[in-house]
């Protein structure tokens, strides 16, 4: 039976590694685009102008971060019009007013704008309903709207490589999952991994493809066409979704003309989160809050995916270290050397984040904490707390 076992996770680790759209290379950035100071247009329109873009931040309770994001927005090096609103979602901190100082001392103070949300209304989640207004508030002017978090420190080219994107490749929809906080020792043990079982659920060679079904986006950092968004319905076709980046790249792909190139997401190089998360327990809220959700609040599907994380990435392991006790040597030969293609596959990400090799033999571990985590997202969903995010509980009723 330990044989088996054994071979069964070495299976599915051939299966992850050939034939699941590589996500573990990696490899999807945004490059190729035009130099931070190269001012050519990047489409056929009259006059060759670059389009106008309205950036929509939401904000609830950013005193400590707002400062450094808005500013990064203001300071894009865009040469077309550009118009940064921040949507202040009930803030009952500083946020507004730090928000206000920052754009002052900014080069360009003149693209801000601040809109004070309305009351959440039944049915909405919080950001989506500031994404909302923001998207009605930017009117018909320009092309694109830039969906940016409050926690995002955008590097200057950003807007410049994302319009380029978009118009070149003529997609709807351009996302970045902007890179995290990984200092202290659970960031360096647990984001990695993130990204890496974030790419192996969504293969970002498979939302790329207008042929394929999959569909994701990272909500730090989305360009998304005016068109698109008016296409699905606006922000309330999918107004109480708590994985609102995925459901919205899901309803824009989903409905792509003909000529559209789609969808796409990528790893951000330079785009990064000022949000720390100083420990187990920042990071383990951040899970738990939609991993239920992610499963459609199914105990069957939570049950088949722990039972899965167990045998293809505890087992291994655990039959390894095993060996002086079942004293079956293929077991442990076969349980090692997946052991072994677990951990290199996961070398691409942590070369990303600049972090050591070692913490790939920890993959293990990881995967171990994300597993209680997603029980635990269940165990919240039911006691009807689920969802919790800024004071709110969202998503109650969910499913």
């Amino acid at each position: 039976m330990l044989l088996g076992i054994a071979l069964l996770s070495l299976l599915i680790w051939v299966y992850l590694l050939t034939l699941r759209g590589g996500f573990w290379r990696s490899a999807e950035r945004l490059t190729g685009s035009p130099r931070p100071r190269d001012s050519q247009p990047v489409d056929s329109r009259p006059g060759g102008s670059w389009p106008a873009v309205t950036a929509v931040v939401p904000a609830r309770n950013e005193a400590e971060v707002i400062a450094e994001s808005l500013t990064s927005l203001l300071e894009q090096d865009y040469p077309g019009s550009l118009t940064v609103l921040l949507v202040d979602d009930h803030s009952d901190d500083d946020t507004a007013a730090l928000a206000r100082a920052a754009a002052q001392r900014s080069r360009h103070p003149g693209r801000f704008e601040l809109l004070r949300a309305e009351a959440l209304p039944p049915g909405w989640t919080g950001k989506l309903w500031a994404l909302q207004q923001g998207s009605q508030a930017a009117g018909t002017a320009g092309d694109f709207l830039w969906f940016s978090d409050a926690d995002i420190h955008q590097p200057a080219d950003t807007l410049r490589r994302l319009v380029a994107k978009a118009e070149t490749e003529r997609r709807d929809l351009v996302s970045l999952m902007v890179a995290l906080t990984c200092q202290s020792f659970w960031e360096r043990l647990l984001i990695p991994p993130f990204i890496y079982f974030f790419q192996k659920l969504y293969p970002f060679a498979w939302v790329k493809d207008p042929k394929a079904k999959t569909a994701a986006a990272a909500g730090g950092c989305i360009l998304l066409r005016r068109a698109a968004l008016q296409r699905i319905g606006g922000v309330a076709a999918i107004r109480d979704a708590l994985i609102d980046d995925c459901s919205l790249a899901a309803a824009v792909k989903a409905s792509r003309p003909p000529e559209s190139g789609g969808i796409w997401l990528g790893l951000a190089e330079g785009a990064r989160s000022i949000r720390p998360y100083s420990g187990l327990r920042a990071i383990w809220d951040m899970v738990a809050r939609t991993a239920y959700t992610q499963l459609h609040h199914s105990p069957l599907l939570l049950a088949g995916t722990l039972a899965g994380m167990a045998l293809t990435y505890l087992a291994p392991p655990l039959l390894l270290l095993a060996a002086p006790w079942h004293q079956q040597p293929w077991t442990a030969i076969i349980a090692g050397f997946t052991w072994l293609l677990m951990s290199l596959s996961l070398l691409p990400t942590l070369r990303l984040y600049r972090q050591p090799w070692w913490i790939a033999p920890l993959l293990p571990l990881a995967a171990g904490l994300y597993s209680a985590m997603t029980f635990d997202s269940a165990w919240r969903h039911w006691r009807g707390v689920g969802g919790q995010w800024k004071g709110r509980v969202q998503g109650r009723h969910a499913g």
